[in-house]
């Protein structure tokens, strides 16, 4: 009979320096529920640090040629948020495997723990080091809460490891087979089919449980079902299916199969059925992963689509996305998330010769002349910066003003940073929190809150367009002002940053208008109007890191849901 299993949880490298470039919130809190229920079931726990000293200085050499110090002992950053209590070893290494230097194989053996459960960072590099080490000394490994600051490569890693180090999946996802009766229905069938979805969505209802799910204000939360609507209503209103080519050829649209769709919490609503409804009506069915923040949202969405069977979901994290991404039964996939979700995405997806349709956020601008109505500029734009905490893709992360005109712009500015809801979670207020102290440059803030997850709105000056403050999405309630000498100057400022999702022009003059639509950086445009919100008839998706394939929504539908052929006779 096979002996019981018996497994140890290692934490690698979950200390705040590695923490701030790897986007802490998410991966802490799930180490810390893991952490819980694993000294909760007397699993041995091992943490294992990266330790530093300035003597002798046994740094890695290529931080020492790039003289990098991190994680030096008794600085803060050399600290984790998840500190061991009695009884539980620190391990501290200099290099990247956890085995390497220290008496953690030694310490295993003396456990007879014969199982790794590895959680922690830079999946690259600390992680697949010890995952390959602990396959060499005959254990078997999972991997388990993994994050990193090298998301494409990362990537790369996992798959690397999954393939041959780690144990597979323990459960086979359930992903529904290409429906040959849906792929052969009529246009009205499928059609008929989103309007009755459609009029089934009861607004206040389902305004009520996202308010509930996700803690969006009842306002936001009403104008997303009545978008969620609108974007069903316009997944009706399908591009040709045929054109004519040469004399004797003809070209088809064909519905690629099924296709993997992943979302995030934020508008939990809205886009699964900007992605589901066009899916649905170029004759595809859909496998869902939406965000765990969002699960209840996402069953009850499921139930409302008739015919059963067409829309499955599927639940869990990160690492759920990317084994059904990499199923031989999906033949597409349409991602809301993250640059890393994204570029993991892109790995998966590049390794299987399957299209890939990602949106992937923005750092948005809007530039403010002196010529523009500047209060009105300040209103719309402290309303999509603030609004729903600025927990949008679209919110005006950054307001470039002109010098000429940025006192009168930050006086009116002033009067709307009034007080906001909470973000999704504590852990995320403290994030921001953190980013905002180390910008410094603060100006004003709103009003604050005993809740937790609420951060107040927040107004900064930067000079320094490389600062990280102006470089990170802060996906909070945070605006980031940067003078602009001239309109030259606010344009490369505007464009000086990896996405390119919405940028925004507030000016009365003609030709700066049409500079701006000639030269901006970005899949949106604006002129005299907020970067947050967007039509649903139109494509909506972004440039440079905001980005990856053709945009979704409107006329771009037919380009995302299906493939070409061509046909002679």
């Amino acid at each position: 009979m096979k002996s019981r299993m018996k497994p140890a949880l290692v934490l690698i490298d979950l200390q705040h320096d590695f923490l701030r470039a790897t986007g802490s919130g998410e991966i802490v809190a799930r180490a810390a529920a893991l952490l819980q229920q694993s000294r909760a079931a007397g699993i041995p726990i091992i943490h294992v640090w990266t330790t530093v000293h300035r003597e002798p200085d046994r740094r890695m050499p290529h931080w020492q040629r790039d003289g990098k110090w991190i994680c030096v002992a008794g600085t803060p950053g050399h600290a984790t948020p998840l500190p061991p209590v009695p009884g539980e070893p620190i391990l501290h290494k200099t290099f990247f495997s956890a085995f390497a230097g220290t008496n953690l194989a030694a310490l295993l053996a003396e456990l007879g723990v014969d199982t790794l459960r590895l959680a922690g960072v830079q999946t690259q590099s600390c992680i697949r080091a010890t995952a390959v080490d602990a396959y060499q000394h005959g254990l078997q490994v999972e991997l388990t809460v993994v994050g990193s600051d090298d998301p494409l490569h990362a990537a790369m890693s996992r798959r690397y490891l999954e393939a041959r180090v780690t144990n597979p999946p323990a459960q086979k996802l359930t992903v529904p087979a290409t429906d040959r009766t849906w792929r052969q229905s009529s246009l009205e069938t499928r059609i008929a089919m989103l309007n009755k979805l459609a009029a089934r969505i009861d607004v206040p209802a389902w305004a009520e449980l996202i308010t509930a799910e996700v803690r969006k204000p009842a306002r936001y939360a009403r104008a997303e079902v009545e978008r969620a609507i609108a974007l069903v209503k316009a997944a009706t209103r399908i591009e040709p299916l045929e054109a004519a080519c040469g004399p004797r050829s003809m070209l088809r649209y064909r519905p690629r199969g099924v296709i993997a769709v992943i979302t995030p919490w934020n508008n939990p609503l809205a886009i699964p059925l900007g992605k589901i409804a066009p899916a649905l009506a170029y004759g595809n069915t859909v496998v869902w992963k939406p965000s765990p923040l969002a699960a209840r949202i996402a069953d009850r969405l499921v139930a409302l689509i008739e015919p059963r069977g067409l829309v499955t979901v599927v639940h869990g994290d990160g690492a759920t996305a990317e084994e059904l991404m990499a199923d031989e039964r999906v033949d597409a996939v349409a991602l809301t998330g993250s640059e890393a979700a994204g570029f993991a995405a892109q790995v998966i997806c590049a390794q299987r010769h399957i299209p890939l349709q990602a949106e992937l956020g923005g750092n948005n601008a809007a530039m403010v002349l002196a010529d523009a109505d500047v209060p009105a500029a300040a209103a719309a734009i402290a309303e999509g910066a603030f609004g729903f905490a600025g927990q949008r893709c679209t919110a005006n992360r950054r307001a470039v003003v002109e010098r000429a005109c940025l006192a009168e712009f930050l006086e009116h500015l002033r009067r709307h940073a009034g007080e906001v809801g909470p973000v999704i979670s504590a852990a995320k207020r403290e994030q921001i929190a953190a980013l905002v102290a180390r910008a410094g440059g603060v100006l004003f803030q709103g009003p604050g809150s005993a809740d937790p997850a609420v951060h107040p709105a927040t107004v900064i000056l930067s000079d320094d367009p490389a600062s990280e403050i102006v470089q990170e999405e802060t996906f909070g309630p945070v605006l980031v002002v940067q003078p602009a000498d001239d309109f030259d100057h606010a344009l490369r400022l505007s464009n000086e940053v990896r996405q390119g999702l919405v940028a925004a022009l507030f000016s009365r003059s003609a030709a700066r208008q049409r500079q701006f639509l000639d030269e901006a950086q970005a899949g949106i445009l604006k002129l005299n109007l907020a970067t947050a919100d967007a039509d649903v008839e139109a494509p909506f998706g972004g440039w440079k890191a905001s980005g990856i394939g053709p945009p979704e929504h409107g006329r771009s539908n037919r380009e995302v849901y299906t493939r070409t052929q061509a046909v002679y006779r």
